[in-house]
């Protein structure tokens, strides 16, 4: 593969423009803790566990354990699980896409357990349990 002179420009400014911005310059699954560790060239270190981010939920412990980080630093990926996640989108605490996210909101929601909610419950079992859905049509 040849690289041209303006390619190889183009790719410095980008680099350049990378400076100052937090990467990742290693990672790798601790299957101890049940986290994902990442190092960043800042010192700081990010862990989460695998469930919080798309893509590594049910995966095995010996294909978390196979993590490469982008050459920028910028980018996390699972050749096993072919999942990636964007550095800068988990520091914002973001690990996944936004219907990913949306689903696991709500499933959370839906196991929050309330006094509210309890009575809200009971109420809806004197009358009946839950509505039946109607067919339109």
């Amino acid at each position: 593969m040849n690289i041209t002179e303006r390619e190889l420009v183009e790719a410095e400014r980008n680099m350049a423009s990378l400076r100052g911005e937090a990467r990742a310059v290693s990672a790798h699954y601790d299957r101890r803790a049940d986290r994902v560790l990442v190092r960043l060239n800042t010192g700081l270190e990010l862990a989460f566990p695998p469930s919080m981010a798309e893509g590594l939920a049910d995966a095995s412990p010996a294909d978390l354990n196979q993590i490469e980080v982008s050459p920028a630093g910028l980018g996390l990926h699972w050749p096993m699980l072919d999942a990636d996640l964007y550095l800068p989108a988990l520091l914002q605490g973001v690990f996944g896409s936004p219907g990913w996210m949306a689903a696991q909101l709500g499933a959370s929601g839906g196991r929050a357990r309330s006094a509210a909610k309890a009575a809200a419950a009971r109420e809806n079992g004197r009358k009946g349990g839950r509505p039946r859905t109607r067919k339109l049509g």
